[in-house]
């Protein structure tokens, strides 16, 4: 099996509701982001020869879908008050809102899902939070 790899990164803070430990708090992360393309076989013909997939088929879609996530908060809907979002606003910080709890776990689904969805074959996707801890999502 072949696997191919491209990474890309985006800082962020976010926080995590009711976590009982210092996630609770607002903090933030050089959040690392690889997705990996797998193959039984290598292309056989035309300039793409010898390879599983151009990197230019990911790289530009995956740092389009971190590009949204780049210094900002990222808030799970409805965990803030709605007062407190509005100041956010008013101050004019970004916040990115997202349907999930922002862990490194969700994070990498997300990903893997968006990546699908845009037509990238991807086999699994890897989110680094730090540079020991990371979380990967797969279908298998």
């Amino acid at each position: 099996m072949y696997t191919v790899s491209c990474e890309t990164h985006f800082d962020s803070a976010h926080f995590l509701l009711g976590y009982k430990g210092g996630c609770k708090n607002i903090h933030g992360h050089r959040w690392v982001v690889s997705a990996s393309v797998s193959s039984e076989t290598l292309i056989e013909e035309g300039g793409n020869r010898g390879m599983v997939i151009d990197f230019n088929e990911v790289k530009p879609v995956l740092n389009e879908l971190v590009e949204c996530f780049d210094h900002r908060l990222v808030v799970e809907r409805d965990t803030l008050r709605s007062t407190t979002m509005l100041m956010l606003e008013e101050e004019e910080f970004e916040v990115a809102e997202v349907d999930f709890r922002p862990t490194v776990e969700n994070f990498s689904k997300y990903f893997y899902d968006e990546l699908k969805k845009r037509g990238v074959p991807v086999s699994k996707v890897r989110v680094y939070e730090t540079p020991e801890s990371y979380a990967e999502y797969c279908e298998d």
